[in-house]
């Protein structure tokens, strides 16, 4: 098991203390200093060297899960600037965002107070993919927002560490957003080998060439196949080729990875011919994917499955490859937050038009048609089911709900339709469809079977104007619930006191009487709570990540649960709340 940010420290309380929790203010401490740790750069992989020598970080084990390596947990100040810069054109480096925060409604100061010491150690050591795709669609919008860079951090190093963290849950596009806002000459080590990362995951080689001089001392294995590169798309073919022969004879790269850097170098003009041979390669990093992608190659299918999900979207938004290539990690990017259903939805549009009309019937952008336009409701629901059926793997079913999210909300209720309510509701909520959803309350209200009990808790949860919720719903829900653990109605019964709607007595009294221990309270639910406290959305937002570091919302403790929902209502934050406690009973 990886090893995950300690935050769980206290025992679990006997009751659900809700307004005592609410009240604490307590600031959270600055993270223990990082104890030296020497890493030595790879012999035989060109994957930029993450760690200065003076750092240690956590990394995440596997092969499959190297596609993007670790970087350093130090602050660096940033190099002088340049004198040919007029102050004109200067870019202020401590406000570096693509949105507005208060049309997010992250107010004007998202991260307040909070130490920005303390947030880049929570950002730095969050594991990734988050178990919540709404949660990750929230943390990825409050990284890109432009505020002020908190107190007591670097604000280079503030951006970096918000664009390792985007590349980590696979938002390629956002990550390269705020790289390319800073200018290049202020860079810190840091921000120098986030952005050779974020080079590689946009599959973009020539992002590579302004990073040269910073690779010198922290990717000293790569940079002679980065000037070969850069002479190739500078348009010194020879100046490449000698580059490449001596990369081969003196460099400490080889195989898979110096024939890329060769194909790239000859796709860039420089006359060289190279050959891939993956036979040998049981893995794939992010310089295997990013020069191969940057060719129109795709690495062999038992690579691109064993990768990790980041990889996976970064793939799905490769330009390169063709909207069929990209489809099987569409899903997989659309699961984790990636892509939004209408990005799915132009995605299948582009495969059915390069697709000849043989073959049409039994595709999926068939299927996607059929959904939208077939004459008759049952024909349009059959399409849908088809859709839902499309993804493997937790991500990838939940991407396929992504994908059928707009289709299911065209669908009128109807009580002929009862069987798949769930599902039907399961797909709007996964593409925020709420207002489309809470159509089918009078139908769920009307089923009484456990497919009542699914589709009913979904829309406790997400339908916007649900005010409160009967006790003894609740109550027949949970002596229905055969989950372990009753796992589902503790993440019910914690969304639903989160939302407000149902009071802090029938919440400690089910907590009482069922064992389902969303009173226990932590380091981490203290800290939550001072947040939303002091109105802090951004820091809510990071924090709520943390809480959501798993893989598996059934393993999800319901106290996690109800401190991120309470703090992301107390923060204004209400859709998402409902969104992601909705979602937990979605995939449960």
């Amino acid at each position: 098991m990886r090893s995950r940010l300690v935050l769980t420290v206290t025992a679990a309380a006997a009751a659900l203390t809700l307004p005592a929790i609410a009240q604490q203010a307590a600031q959270p401490a600055d993270p223990p200093a990082t104890t030296a740790s020497p890493t030595p750069a790879p012999a035989t992989s060109p994957e930029p060297s993450a760690e200065p020598a003076t750092s240690r970080v956590s990394r995440s084990s596997g092969p499959d899960e190297s596609a993007v390596e670790e970087v350093s947990s130090l602050n660096f100040a940033p190099p002088p600037a340049p004198v040919e810069y007029p102050g004109w054109a200067r870019r202020d480096v401590r406000s570096v965002g693509k949105l507005d925060p208060q049309q997010q409604g992250l107010g004007a100061e998202p991260w307040g107070t909070a130490s920005g010491a303390f947030l880049s150690t929570l950002m730095r050591r969050m594991e990734t993919p988050l178990g919540s795709r709404w949660a990750q669609i929230a943390l990825r919008d409050a990284l890109l927002a432009k505020a002020e860079a908190p107190r007591g951090v670097n604000p280079v190093d503030w951006v970096a560490e918000r664009a390792w963290l985007l590349l980590r849950m696979g938002e390629a596009d956002a990550a390269r957003m705020l790289v390319a806002a800073v200018d290049v000459d202020r860079f810190s080590p840091k921000m120098v080998q986030v952005a050779v990362q974020s080079a590689l995951a946009t599959a973009d080689p020539a992002a590579l060439c302004p990073l040269q001089d910073g690779m010198r001392k922290h990717d000293p294995a790569i940079r002679p196949l980065v000037q070969a590169i850069c002479s190739s798309l500078a348009g010194e073919p020879q100046t490449a080729s000698g580059q490449i022969d001596h990369a081969r004879r003196y460099g400490r790269i080889g195989g898979i990875d110096l024939a890329l850097a060769e194909k790239v170098v000859g796709a860039g003009g420089g006359g060289r011919a190279a050959t891939l041979e993956w036979d040998a390669v049981d893995h794939l990093t992010a310089w295997r994917f990013g020069l191969a992608t940057a060719t129109g190659v795709v690495p062999p299918d038992r690579l691109v499955d064993r990768a990790a999900p980041r990889l996976r979207a970064f793939q799905a938004r490769a330009p390169l490859l063709s909207p069929q290539q990209r489809l099987p990690s569409a899903f997989v990017a659309a699961g984790l937050g990636v892509l939004s259903s209408q990005s799915m939805v132009d995605l299948m549009s582009a495969i059915y038009e390069t697709t000849g009309a043989g073959d049409l019937p039994n595709s999926e952008a068939w299927q996607l048609r059929q959904a939208f336009v077939a004459g008759e409701p049952a024909a349009r629901l059959a399409a849908v089911r088809q859709l839902l059926g499309l993804g493997k793997g937790p991500h990838g079913q939940q991407g396929a709900r992504v994908l059928a999210a707009r289709a299911a909300a065209m669908i009128e209720p109807d009580r002929e339709f009862a069987e798949d309510a769930p599902e039907l509701i399961a797909a709007m909520l996964a593409g925020g469809y709420d207002r489309a959803a809470e159509r089918w309350i009078p139908i769920v209200n009307s089923m009484n079977d456990e497919d009542a009990d699914r589709a009913w808790a979904m829309l406790a949860l997400a339908a916007p104007s649900v005010a409160n919720v009967g006790t003894g719903r609740v109550a027949t829900f949970i002596r229905r619930d055969t989950s372990p653990g009753r796992q589902r109605s503790a993440l019910l019964v914690a969304g639903l006191a989160g939302l407000g709607r149902i009071s802090t007595d029938t919440a400690n009294s089910l907590n009482r009487r069922h064992g389902l221990g969303i009173g226990r309270v932590t380091s981490w639910t203290r800290m939550i709570e001072a947040a939303a406290g002091r109105g802090q959305a951004g820091t809510v937002l990071v924090l709520s990540g943390t809480g959501f570091q798993t893989a598996d919302l059934a393993k999800l403790p319901g106290s996690h649960m109800y401190h991120a929902i309470s703090a992301l209502r107390r923060t204004g934050q209400d859709f998402t709340a409902r969104m992601i406690a909705a979602e937990a009973l979605s995939r449960t």
